[in-house]
């Protein structure tokens, strides 16, 4: 994709209650080629929109009702629930709260500016909002892969796939699951070639991020 697709498909939300900070700055957007959607408060964030549907979220701290910081919380809560991506969030404050700066920045904030933000600053901060987006949503992309993969498999498949990573061999795991060596490498053929790696070694690499309680089957 070229870089003024790129551009073209970068979406970026605004949730501030003025209504000149979110014209100014979704013009400011605009001369990088980022396209943008306001919100006056948090709930009509959370009652319009789906995060995931953007790059970068804008946020005011001081949003009248539930406050930018609330709002935070409440997308992270809802990102460890759901496993849904949540995308780098830069907040905007007229108040130089430090303790408030690093509580965001320790929930995972992007970045934290002081209003009014130097233009330049701006785009500097969103631009590496929009990096981190595209690393982190990659990531996510390729772990929501292996998790429909891992869906796949048959319940035996699922307890070969547990053995493998845990790096036991063929005939160690044909003892555990009472199986012949023949079905578990017969097994194994097929979680490698599903999986795209030749070795249990890198299987294992490869779903390093995904805990086994993911697939493991119940007792």
């Amino acid at each position: 994709m070229s870089s003024m697709q790129d551009q073209a498909a970068t979406r970026i939300a605004i949730i501030d209650d003025d209504p000149s900070v979110r014209h100014s700055l979704g013009m400011l957007l605009e001369t990088r080629g980022w396209s943008s959607e306001s919100f006056e408060r948090a709930a009509d964030f959370l009652d319009r929109a789906k995060p995931a549907d953007f790059h970068c979220l804008v946020v005011d701290v001081r949003i009248p009702g539930m406050s930018g910081l609330e709002l935070f919380e409440e997308l992270v809560r809802r990102q460890r629930r759901t496993q849904n991506y949540l995308p780098p969030v830069l907040f905007l404050t007229g108040h130089g709260d430090i303790p408030m700066v690093v509580h965001a920045l320790k929930q995972g904030a992007s970045d934290f500016l002081e209003k009014p933000a130097d233009p330049r600053t701006m785009l500097d901060a969103v631009g590496k909002a929009l990096a981190a987006d595209r690393t982190a949503r990659g990531l996510h992309e390729s772990r929501e892969s292996l998790l429909a993969e891992i869906a796949e498999l048959t319940p035996r498949e699922r307890e070969v796939l547990t053995e493998m990573v845990a790096g036991y061999l063929s005939k160690q795991i044909a003892d555990h699951l009472n199986i012949s060596t023949k079905t578990v490498e017969a097994h194994r053929l097929r979680i490698c070639h599903k999986f795209n790696v030749r070795t249990g070694m890198e299987l294992a690499a490869k779903l390093r991020e995904i805990p086994p309680s993911t697939w493991q089957v119940a007792e």
